[in-house]
């Protein structure tokens, strides 16, 4: 990816990976026991989300360690398009996620159920700690690496999940409207639909050897031509 480099040493790199993954898969677990003990479906929205940061920060650790590899026979071009895999992935995961939530979501609207919203509120306090603490750690290797991105853009609308289910807490302890949680269950959803189906289109124009959006192929020509 081009921009500002800030190359940190790929071990590090690595262990920051780590790090952020266990702890994800941790919060997951935390909101989906929580989702089910609470009866709230946003909760659950986000533990899902969770387990997809999760997910694309395995699928992302792995792409490093085989883009690292030297090129080979087989690979003439070495192992880097690994990460661009990667990201498709995780994109096209994130789609599927977020359709099966519009579709939850709907049917919890059409027939609600009961929240427990102190329960809900302090799951969701503590995932948007940990979804911070994650964004930190991915934060400066997101500007070198697509896939990274991915990641770290996972973690970034989970934190805003969290703020939402939040916010959804409050509005039924406070008002009693259950039908806030649903609500909030599609907004997560919308806000992943929007995020992966604009993310992934740069990626599939990678993977299909297109040329880099920002260059005019004409430009470049002319000043081919203009050299003797």
């Amino acid at each position: 990816m081009a921009g500002h480099h800030h190359h940190i040493d790929p071990g590090a790199g690595d262990r920051r990976i780590v790090a952020a993954v266990g702890v994800n898969l941790l919060l997951t677990v935390a909101q989906i026991v929580g989702g089910i003990f609470s009866g709230s479906l946003a909760l659950i929205a986000d533990a899902i989300h969770n387990l997809s940061d999760a997910l694309a920060l395995v699928i992302a650790f792995g792409a490093r360690k085989i883009a690292r590899r030297p090129a080979d026979k087989a690979m003439t071009f070495g192992y880097a398009r690994a990460e661009v895999v990667a990201a498709l992935i995780n994109y096209t995961t994130l789609i599927v996620i977020g359709i099966w939530l519009v579709y939850e979501g709907i049917a919890r609207l059409i027939t609600p159920a009961g929240v427990d919203g102190w329960l809900v509120i302090w799951i969701a306090a503590l995932a948007l700690v940990i979804d911070l603490v994650t964004a930190a750690l991915t934060y400066a290797m997101s500007k070198d690496s697509m896939n990274i991105r991915a990641a770290f853009l996972h973690n970034v609308s989970d934190a805003l999940g969290s703020v939402g289910v939040i916010v959804a807490g409050v509005l039924i302890l406070t008002f009693g409207w259950t039908w806030v949680d649903p609500v909030v269950t599609l907004a997560i959803a919308g806000y992943i639909l929007w995020q992966s189906l604009t993310e992934i289109g740069p990626v599939i124009r990678l993977l299909m050897l297109g040329s880099p959006v920002e260059a005019d192929a004409d430009a470049i020509v002319a000043d081919m031509r203009a050299v003797d």
